[in-house]
């Protein structure tokens, strides 16, 4: 039993330590959610989610560079999208996704907001 026990251990270090075949990447500002897929400077998908539902809630990804010291808006590389309410296991949210297929700078960052969640932006930097 102890060595099933230790061959489990090990197994789950592993995966754990384990990189995926792909860059992806997290953020969050409270209840908004960013998740970026990708390679590199590469982002291939980027998906949003709000907790909780928001009839009409709508959602959109923009870029930041560093400017002076200070990351700053640069462009809005969406438009606003109309999110799909969702429920999973009893937890309820809000999602976008878009399939950008697009590279963007070194050190920049992608931020998502949601409409209705003023001050909310949740961003991933894109790093090599």
């Amino acid at each position: 039993m102890n060595r099933f026990l230790t061959m489990v251990a090990a197994a789950a270090v592993v995966l754990a330590v384990s990189s995926p075949a792909h860059a992806s990447g997290s953020g969050s500002d409270g209840p908004v959610h960013i998740h970026v897929t990708g390679t590199k400077l590469h982002v291939s998908k980027v998906e949003a989610t709000l907790d909780g539902h928001h009839a009409g809630a709508k959602a959109q990804v923009s870029l930041w560079q560093n400017r002076d010291g200070l990351y700053r808006p640069v462009r809005e590389v969406t438009r606003w999208k109309s999110s799909t309410a969702r429920e999973v296991g009893g937890f309820r949210y809000e999602r976008a996704a878009w399939t950008l297929n697009k590279s963007f700078p070194n050190k920049s960052k992608l931020c998502v907001s949601f409409t209705g969640q003023d001050g909310r932006l949740a961003c991933v930097t894109i790093h090599r």
